[in-house]
Order: C-alpha cells, then sequence, then structure tokens
C-alpha cells in the first residue's frame, strides 16, 4: 500500500491511450474507497475504470478489439484471474496489472505470486516505511477484524519495513523501538 501501484498502471495506461491504443480498464466492484467507476491513486490521479464483481463478469466485459488491459487491485480477484490474463497474453492483448503481493499478515496474496511468475515484465513499488521512513514493502493493519480481504487506506493501514512490520506484529511499541521517548 502506498507504494504507487495504481499510479504506475494509471501512467502506462495513459501511455497507451497517447499511442491510439484501445484501452479498457477493470477494477473490483467491492473497491469504493475513492470513486465507483474510477481507479484512484492516494495521490488523486485517476482514470475512468469498468468496476466488475468477479473474474467471469471481467472476462466478459472485454471487447475483441481492446489492445489493452488494465486491472487494479488484482488480489481481490483471486487465483481464476491467472487463466483469463494468459487468455489475453496470448491472444496478443497487453495486460497491465497492479496488485499487493503480499496481504496484512506478510502471506503471499493470490493470485499475485501465479501472475508474477508468468509476466514478462514486473515493476515491484515500494513504500516509504511510516515508522521509521526505510523502503517499505509490507502492509501493516492498524485498523479493523482479522479477515484478510478488507478494503481500505490509511485509516486501516499503514506502510512498513519489513523490521517495523515485525516489530508491529510482535506487539512491539513503535516508539520504544525507533528508540523515541
Amino acid at each position: 500500500m502506498f507504494s504507487g501501484k495504481t499510479e504506475e498502471l494509471i501512467r502506462r495506461l495513459r501511455r497507451a491511450v497517447i499511442g491510439r491504443q484501445r484501452v479498457q480498464v477493470f477494477k473490483p466492484a467491492i473497491d469504493r474507497r475513492y470513486h465507483e467507476t474510477r481507479i484512484t491513486s492516494h495521490s488523486a490521479q485517476s482514470l475512468e475504470a469498468q468496476a466488475v464483481a468477479d473474474v467471469p463478469a471481467l472476462a466478459a466485459a472485454i471487447d475483441p478489439d481492446t489492445q489493452v488491459v488494465g486491472i487494479d487491485e488484482a488480489q481481490f480477484f483471486g487465483p481464476a484471474l491467472v487463466p483469463v490474463v494468459q487468455g489475453l497474453a496470448d491472444r496478443g492483448v497487453r495486460v497491465v496489472i497492479a496488485g499487493l503481493d503480499q496481504d496484512y499478515r506478510g502471506q503471499p496474496f493470490e493470485p499475485i505470486p501465479q501472475l508474477l511468475a508468468v509476466a514478462e515484465q514486473i515493476t515491484k513499488c515500494l513504500a516509504v516505511c511510516s515508522s521509521c521512513g526505510a523502503l517499505a514493502s509490507r502492509s501493516y493493519r492498524v485498523a479493523g477484524g482479522s479477515e484478510r480481504v478488507q478494503v481500505g487506506a490509511a485509516d486501516a493501514y499503514e506502510a512498513r519495513c519489513r523490521a517495523c512490520y515485525l516489530r508491529a506484529i510482535s506487539g512491539e511499541d513503535d516508539a520504544d523501538a525507533r528508540g523515541v521517548a
């Protein structure tokens, strides 16, 4: 979270539009944090998208003439996304995906690991640790329940480096861990 994944997705899709390619953009319908029908970065950049409930709805909505498909928050679509993406790529469609590779427990967040394995190009975006300022690859849940899928933003998650994440999940106080009085 907060690493610029959606911002990078938007940048790449806008370049495809500038290149006069036929682009379709999708987001999971459960993600209503910023807008119902736009993918929106935490820095307020946005792009029109179609909200879909699941992978079959996404697959059904793809126009045969589409050259580039963008998918935001891919982790919310689950493993069924992988064969659809592979089928698109096999047909020559460029698929650009943004998603979390780990859940808030630090576990692989399907289908991202599977998509990484079959991708031609990967860009891993890292955030800035909200505790110490180092590069952050973890999402630490600061509020909410224990269910794996919980859509949230700064109200529910913080970016953490490995060390600060491990201190937080062990119950060690962040201020003490950083030597702050």
